[in-house]
């Protein structure tokens, strides 16, 4: 075998009985799969994912303890358009009713979030993009 002989099947096994993410699971599961011989083209097939991405997968098993390999990497991305402060501002906004910020409705919408960010901040979104905004506002 060219990759993962000083990998723990063990403790592969062990992690996947305690993970709660799907995409943990799938990676460990690759490993154990490639660990009992199945090849990178058959699981390839058998899991829809591109060759490319489990030799990094596996790859990372190898560089790295296994709680690192299963999770996704930071990734950069664009910058907020909202920093922390503004999204705390935002919330604060949105626990008023429409009808005390001005506007001549009861209840919020993305619509209405999306104009009221673009008025108070001058921010430009998507009610698509408002709605994943509004997710991540709510209280837990």
């Amino acid at each position: 075998m060219v990759k993962l002989d000083d990998v723990d099947p063990d403790e592969l096994r062990r992690t996947l009985a305690e993970v709660e993410s799907a995409k943990e699971a799938k990676r460990l599961v690759v490993a154990l799969d490639y660990l009992d011989g199945v090849s990178v083209s058959a699981l390839a097939t058998r899991y829809g994912i591109p060759r490319s991405t489990l030799y990094y997968w596996l790859d990372r098993f190898e560089a790295e303890s296994v709680d690192e390999a299963i999770t996704d990497e930071d990734r950069p991305g664009r910058p907020r358009k909202l920093d922390d402060d503004d999204r705390r501002r935002l919330q604060n906004h949105l626990s008023d009713a429409p009808r005390e910020r001005g506007y001549d409705a009861d209840e919020w919408t993305p619509e209405l979030v999306r104009d009221h960010v673009e008025s108070v901040f001058s921010v430009s979104y998507s009610v698509g993009h408002v709605r994943r905004l509004l997710r991540e506002l709510r209280p837990s």
